[in-house]
């Protein structure tokens, strides 16, 4: 494994601060804890490999005879030329390319089945691909909201407390991106003190800006003073995460963005953001196919670009009120597609991202939870390898929760437990308890009890279990209120990582020169 080199590698000193300290509170579950999950379960294959063949089939045609449609990035579209695409120019910038069955799965046999992020905490590395689960916070809300102060628009305060959230749970292991959109700093400058700010308050592997090609060339250079630039060069060290503009759409600012990364060497996740009857088929098999053109397209640029850059298909597949035309999350028609993709994904060899904690509830209450649920379960069961969105998503992705986030990180502990399977062994089929006492006796104090009482069992930091009376008495708090109180106390306790002052020093200067040398944009 390539380590970082010394003088970029700060050394953890002692206990993680910004965690508790461990008690005999509820929520410790130092047996479960890892830099990202292994799978230890199977996936769920819901389609046999007939219907998967016809899906596939599908895509074929959408890329064989409707093809894709790339803007404003005459450097992309030769790129495809040259590959083997048929172009036709259909105004100016603006062209359609084509492309005959196979040749962008050949393509594609560049791009890596798996590869490693890495964090400035060697400890925080993250595999991508493979058997690994990496979960990650929402991204892209340009609202907040808390049970406090309500709804409001984000700012770099809200940014970076969430991501001092994330780093202080366990049960997290990437920082992500965009986490809520800082509307108090201008939009062409906020990418800097994002990208900062992931690197200060966090050891972890996060996203870069895509929004612009300067912008992600920007959060490359920042990932070059934090690592070195020989390490960036042969490390995958930050990813993009691109939509396509739907449906069958490329625009240049993605694709330039897409061509940033790539040529890097670092990754891209190539994501549709599908909303069924309005730009993908309402049907969910027609959403799939049309996913996968649009990724897979976006996929095969990283390989024309840098053959074996790191490059993640992804889906986001929505249903919609058609009453009301509001998109609907944690509903199961679009479950059922995760599970399609990552059958598709596989048989493609390519790492996967798709689902999260989705809700439309506007609220951190059942119908958050539920809709949450229904949606993330589909990712972990369907082979997902990156699920972004694995925290604080309320309001169909408009709003970061404070309480929905700490309810979530809850949940997605539990999720570590659930996927690393059973264990089957002498030990753990328990003759020996029944035995020691015999019939009619408990077990509470057998040797067997003993030895797994603290790691048998994932213990909830924010369930309530106990009795009703007990309950009623210590004030009937319900699960929103004690996330309330816990995301505060988090804050409150809240003790950066330690970043090397040299570069610290150097990232800060970066972003001072960076941002002197453009006037404020608002939009």
């Amino acid at each position: 494994m390539n380590m970082l080199p010394p003088d970029t590698r700060p050394a953890r000193k002692g206990r993680r601060k910004s965690r508790p300290e461990r008690s005999g509170g509820p929520g410790q579950n130092p047996h479960l804890e890892v830099p990202f999950i292994r799978r230890g379960i199977p996936t769920y294959d819901l389609l046999s490999d007939e219907n998967l063949e016809r899906i596939e089939a599908a895509t074929d045609r959408i890329l064989a005879e409707i093809g894709i449609e790339f803007r404003e990035d005459p450097e992309t579209v030769d790129l495809f030329r040259k590959a083997g695409g048929q172009v036709t120019e259909k105004a100016t910038d603006t062209w359609t390319i084509r492309f005959e069955p196979g040749l962008i799965r050949e393509v594609l046999k560049a791009a890596p089945a798996s590869f490693t992020q890495h964090a400035r905490n060697p400890k925080n590395n993250v595999q991508i691909g493979g058997d690994a689960v990496v979960l990650a916070p929402a991204y892209g809300s340009p609202f907040v909201m808390d049970l406090d102060r309500g709804r409001r628009y984000g700012t770099l305060e809200d940014f970076r407390n969430f991501i001092k959230l994330g780093q202080s749970s366990p049960w997290l292991h990437h920082s992500g991106g965009t986490i809520c959109e800082p509307t108090d700093v201008p939009v062409n400058k906020r990418h800097l003190d994002m990208v900062y700010s992931h690197i200060r308050y966090s050891d972890r592997a996060f996203l870069g800006s895509i929004t612009h090609p300067d912008r992600a060339a920007d959060s490359i250079a920042m990932c070059r003073l934090l690592f070195g630039t020989e390490f960036v060069d042969a490390n995958c060290v930050i990813m993009g995460n691109f939509n396509t503009t739907s449906p069958l759409v490329l625009d240049g600012i993605t694709t330039r963005g897409i061509r940033e990364y790539a040529g890097a060497n670092q990754g891209s996740i190539i994501v549709p953001f599908l909303l069924g009857g309005a730009v993908s088929p309402l049907t969910m098999a027609g959403a799939v196919a049309q996913c996968m053109a649009e990724s897979m397209v976006g996929c095969a640029l990283t390989q024309l670009v840098r053959p074996g850059a790191p490059a993640v298909l992804a889906g986001f597949l929505s249903s919609m009120s058609l009453r009301s035309g509001s998109p609907t999350f944690g509903t199961p028609e679009p479950a059922l597609g995760s599970l399609v993709m990552g059958q598709l994904a596989r048989r493609l060899d390519l790492p996967l991202r798709c689902a999260g904690n989705f809700s439309t509830s506007k609220r951190p209450d059942g119908q958050a939870m539920q809709q949450a649920m229904m949606s993330m379960m589909s990712a972990v069961q369907g082979g997902a390898n990156y699920i972004l969105h694995a925290a604080g998503f309320l309001d169909g992705l408009l709003s970061m929760s404070y309480e929905k986030f700490v309810m979530d990180c809850d949940m997605c502990g539990a999720l570590h437990a659930y996927l690393r399977g059973m264990e089957v062994t002498d030990d753990a089929l328990g003759i020996e308890a029944l035995a020691q006492n015999g019939p009619g006796e408990h077990l509470f104090g057998t040797d067997h009890t003993l030895r797994h009482y603290k790691t048998a069992y994932w213990d909830s930091g924010l369930n309530d279990d106990q009795p009703w009376e007990t309950w009623d008495e210590q004030g009937a708090v319900d699960y929103a209120a004690r996330a309330n109180a816990r995301w505060k106390a988090i804050l409150r306790d809240f003790e950066a990582p330690p970043l090397d002052i040299e570069t610290d020093m150097a990232l800060k200067d970066f972003v001072a020169r960076r941002k002197a040398l453009m006037a404020d944009a608002w939009y």
